[in-house]
C-alpha cells in the first residue's frame, strides 16, 4: 500500500473554520478510458479510507473515464469556434477556451447560441469590473473544458476534453463504492470548482477553502484523488 504524503511544495495540513484538516493526494497510474470509477477507486483510495473522510477526485479523471476526452486531431473546429476564440481572456492557468478545438467542444455541448448570449453578457458587464459572467450564463459546467498543455501528462497534453457528465450522480456514484463523503472538484492555481458532491458531504463553500492552495497540483504529480481527514 502506497504511503500518502504531501506533493512537492505542498503542505499536508490547512485550517479550515477553525480546524486542522489533512489532505493526502493519492497517486495513481495514468487514467484512460478503459479504466473505471469501481476499480481505481477499489485500487488506490480504498485501502485508505476511514470513517468520517471526505474523498475529493479531480474531475479530470471522471471525464476521460466517461470518454469525454479527444486526441485533438479528431476535433475540426468550426468558423463560429475559430472566431469566438480570438475574444477569450487569456490566463497563465490551463487553456480554456482558448484554442479552437476546446472553443468547438464548447459549441457542441452549449450550442452557439447561449454562447453568443454568454459571450454578450460578458462584454455588458466587463466596465462594471465583473468576471465570470460569461461562465456563470453559459453553465453546462464549461469551465471545465481544457485542451492540450505542456504541463499535463502524456498522452492528454495532446487532448481536448469536457467536464464530466452528470457530476452530481458521479459523486453519489463515488460515495456508494468509496463508503464515504465524496465530491468532484476543478482545482488549479487560480481557483476553485465543486462540479458535484454526495448529499451529505461538506458544503461547496468548505470544499473550496481546503483546496485553496491546489495540494493536487496540475503537472506531473499523478494526483488525482484526495482524502480530506480531520486532524
Amino acid at each position: 500500500m502506497q504511503e500518502l504524503k504531501p506533493n512537492h511544495g505542498k503542505q499536508a495540513q490547512i485550517m479550515v473554520e477553525g480546524s486542522c484538516f489533512t489532505r493526502l493526494p493519492i497517486k495513481t497510474h495514468v487514467i484512460t478510458v478503459s479504466d473505471t470509477l469501481e476499480k481505481v477507486i477499489a485500487r488506490y483510495a480504498k485501502p485508505h479510507l476511514r470513517a468520517g473522510d471526505v474523498l475529493c477526485v479531480s474531475e479530470r479523471i471522471v471525464a476521460i473515464m466517461q470518454g469525454r476526452a479527444w486526441p485533438i486531431d479528431q476535433i475540426k473546429p468550426s468558423f463560429i469556434a475559430r472566431v469566438l476564440v480570438r475574444f477569450v481572456h487569456k490566463s497563465p492557468y490551463g487553456i480554456g477556451l482558448r484554442s479552437p478545438w476546446t472553443m468547438e467542444l464548447a459549441v457542441r455541448e452549449a450550442g452557439i447560441a447561449r454562447l453568443l448570449f454568454a459571450a454578450l453578457c460578458s462584454a455588458l458587464t466587463k466596465p462594471f469590473g465583473l468576471r465570470g459572467v460569461f461562465y456563470k450564463v453559459v453553465g453546462k459546467n464549461i469551465n471545465a473544458i481544457d485542451g492540450p498543455c505542456d504541463y499535463t501528462l502524456p498522452p492528454f497534453n495532446r487532448y481536448a476534453k469536457l467536464g464530466p457528465r452528470d457530476p452530481a450522480g458521479a459523486a453519489r456514484a463515488l460515495k456508494k463504492i468509496a463508503g464515504v463523503e465524496a465530491a468532484i472538484i476543478d482545482a488549479n492555481d487560480l481557483g476553485v470548482a465543486v462540479l458535484g458532491r454526495s448529499r451529505g458531504a461538506p458544503d461547496a463553500a468548505w470544499i473550496k477553502k481546503v483546496f485553496k492552495d491546489n495540494p493536487l497540483g496540475q503537472s506531473k504529480e499523478q494526483t488525482p484523488m484526495a482524502i480530506v481527514r480531520k486532524c
